[in-house]
C-alpha cells in the first residue's frame, strides 16, 4: 500500500513539474504579436499550429542566414532572399552553389503568413515543408537536412537557441523547418505609402492617384486585395522558358490546362524585385507594361483577361507612367531595412 501511495505521489509530483516546466517555457519563450493589418486576409491554417515565438524567430533567422545549409558552405537562404531587395536577389534566375543556374527567378518573401501556396507553381501548401526544396535541389544548395544537422549539432549557440525555443537541445528536421517558418511568418509588409494613404496619414500625388484608378480598372482583378494578389495561377502569355523542365503549375497538377500558369505575384515592394517574370523575362516595370500593350503570346489556356481583348492590355504612355507611379507607392522602406 505504501509503495502504491508513493508511486501516486511521484506521478503527481512529475505531472506538477511538467506543468510548471510547460508554463515556464511559455513564459520564457513568449509568442510574438504579428500585428495583422486591417483588411488583410486571414492567416493561413498552419500559423496557428506553429505560432512565432521570441526564440523560435531568433533561431529561424539564424538558420535562414547559415551557409552550412549548402553542400559547400557558400549559400544560405539569405544569399538569394536579400532583405533590401524585398528578399529577392535581382537575378533573372536563382544562382546556387558552384554558380549553378536555377529554373526560376527567386520569389519575394513577404506576407507569407497569409499565403495559401508557396513557390511559383504552388508546389507547397505549408511553409514548414518549403525549406527542404532549396536544400536538396541540385541547382540550389544540393545538400540534405541530415547533412545540415551534422554540421550544426555541436554548435553551442544553436544548442542554446534550440533549448530556449523547444525546451531541450535536440536538433531535428521538424524543429529546423518550424523555426525558419516562424521567422518568415513575421515578415509582414504593410507600411507603404499606399497603406498610409488608406490610414489617411498622407495623400497620393496626382500621378499616383491616376495610376491607382487605372490599376483598379485593368489590374485589380488579379492583383487583388491587400496582398495585391488573388493567389491564383494564370498563363498571361509571357515569353516562355526554354528549359524543358518548365511547365508552370502543370508540373504540380499534371493538367494540361495549367501549362505555363504561374502564381500571380504580389505587387507589394515591386519596385525592388526586378527582374520580373518566372525566369526574369523583363528587366523593368516599363518593359512589362510595354509587353502587355504590344500583345502577349497566345495559348489555349491564355487568361481570359487577355484572350478576350485581342491578347493585349492597351495602355497609353501616360497610363504606363501613372501605373508605375502607383506601384511605387506599394514600397515599404521600413520592411527593406535590416
Amino acid at each position: 500500500m505504501k509503495k502504491i501511495l508513493g508511486f501516486v505521489i511521484a506521478i503527481l509530483f512529475l505531472t506538477s513539474c511538467n506543468s510548471e516546466d510547460s508554463e515556464m517555457l511559455a513564459i520564457d519563450n513568449p509568442e510574438i504579436d504579428l500585428k495583422i493589418p486591417a483588411d488583410f486576409p486571414e492567416l493561413n491554417a498552419f500559423v496557428s499550429q506553429n505560432k512565432p515565438t521570441q526564440y523560435g524567430v531568433e533561431l529561424g533567422e539564424k538558420l535562414f542566414s547559415d551557409k552550412r545549409f549548402s553542400a559547400d558552405n557558400t549559400i544560405s537562404c539569405s544569399s538569394c532572399h536579400i532583405q533590401e531587395n524585398a528578399f529577392t536577389d535581382q537575378k533573372t534566375q536563382a544562382v546556387g552553389i558552384e554558380g549553378r543556374i536555377g529554373l526560376r527567378n527567386t520569389p519575394s518573401i513577404q506576407n507569407l503568413a497569409f499565403m495559401k501556396f508557396y513557390n511559383w507553381d504552388g508546389s507547397k501548401l505549408q511553409l514548414e515543408t518549403q525549406p527542404l526544396v532549396p536544400i536538396i535541389t541540385h541547382e540550389e544548395m544540393d545538400s540534405s537536412i541530415l547533412e545540415v544537422i551534422g554540421k550544426i549539432k555541436d554548435d553551442a549557440s544553436y544548442k542554446d537557441l534550440f533549448r530556449k525555443t523547444f525546451g531541450d537541445e535536440n536538433i531535428t528536421p521538424d524543429r529546423i523547418y518550424k523555426s525558419i517558418a516562424q521567422f518568415e511568418y513575421t515578415l509582414i509588409s504593410a507600411n507603404s505609402k499606399y497603406d498610409k494613404v488608406k490610414r489617411k496619414e498622407t495623400s497620393f500625388s496626382e500621378s499616383e492617384l491616376k495610376g491607382y484608378q487605372i490599376f483598379q480598372q485593368k489590374c485589380a482583378s488579379c492583383h487583388a486585395g491587400e496582398l495585391f494578389t488573388d493567389q491564383s495561377f494564370r498563363n498571361i502569355g509571357f515569353p516562355l522558358n526554354t528549359d524543358t523542365n518548365e511547365a508552370g503549375r502543370a508540373r504540380v497538377t499534371g493538367v494540361s490546362s495549367d501549362f505555363m500558369s504561374f502564381r500571380v505575384p504580389t505587387l507589394r515592394n515591386i519596385e525592388y524585385t526586378a527582374p520580373y517574370g518566372s525566369f526574369g523575362q523583363f528587366s523593368t516595370l516599363k518593359s512589362v507594361l510595354d509587353y502587355f500593350d504590344d500583345g502577349v503570346l497566345d495559348a489555349d489556356n491564355l487568361d481570359p483577361i487577355f484572350k478576350g481583348n485581342g491578347k493585349k492590355m492597351p495602355l497609353t504612355e501616360e497610363e504606363k507612367i501613372n501605373l508605375i507611379a502607383f506601384m511605387k507607392t506599394l514600397s515599404d522602406t521600413e520592411f527593406l531595412k535590416k
